[in-house]
């Protein structure tokens, strides 16, 4: 009994230990893109190594631009789309969570979230697409970690630069160029509306698609994306 409790207090230590070292992997990453550009995710690399099953040369298309660079358009389209209380939450928007909650209650399935932009770049830039049972409470750390060593600007720059906007599109440039053949800094309003419509199935569409939710989307966002606080 003795030696069964001296190892199960041995492998709790270890663990402890793993798991402090992957948080502090975490840390330092953060810490280190506060004034550096990742240069991929977890996510794209997942993505990128299923497209390659079939393509094998294939590569994903990404093209860094600086915040400055990105429509005003744009950035408020996807915070109106995303995170209306980007500027004021800390990560979590409670008040979010408590009416998706209600709502998948009486529809008595899953039909709303309310991931933060912080919440959806913690999981784009460290987790794996895989559920799992840890997954959520990692996220909710990784995201007191981006709020607490970024700047609200700095994540919404890394964001706009790393989101999913196509198969094999990520970011606001390449988005920009393979739906409307221009740069991210030319965006329309109507252009940054359809793309922020896009971002909950960004797969399903291509520079052809008109769908009948696409539009009622767009028109809802431009009528009151103006008001969203941008940093």
């Amino acid at each position: 009994m003795r030696r069964l409790l001296r190892w199960t207090w041995h492998a709790f230590l270890l663990a402890l230990c793993v798991l402090t070292v992957v948080q502090f992997w975490f840390l330092v990453n953060i810490w280190y893109w506060a004034d550096h550009d990742p240069e991929s995710t977890a996510f794209m690399r997942s993505r990128l190594s299923i497209i390659r099953a079939d393509e094998p040369g294939a590569r994903l298309a990404q093209r860094w631009v600086p915040y400055a660079r990105i429509s005003p358009h744009l950035k408020q389209a996807v915070i109106a789309a995303e995170d209306a209380n980007f500027m004021s939450h800390w990560g979590f928007d409670w008040e979010a969570m408590r009416r998706a909650r209600e709502r998948n209650v009486r529809e008595g399935e899953i039909m709303a979230g309310a991931s933060t932009i912080s919440q959806q770049l913690a999981k784009n830039l460290f987790l794996p697409s895989t559920r799992a049972w840890w997954r959520k409470a990692q996220e909710a750390v990784i995201t007191v970690m981006l709020e607490a060593l970024l700047t609200k600007r700095r994540i919404l720059e890394i964001y706009l630069n790393v989101v999913e906007w196509g198969d094999g599109v990520y970011g606001a440039e390449a988005a920009a160029r393979y739906h409307y053949g221009v740069p991210a800094a030319a965006l329309s309003a109507e252009q940054a509306a359809r793309l922020a419509a896009m971002l909950p199935s960004p797969r399903s569409y291509n520079p052809r698609s008109d769908t009948l939710y696409l539009r009622e989307r767009t028109a809802d966002l431009l009528s009151h994306m103006h008001f969203a606080r941008i940093p």
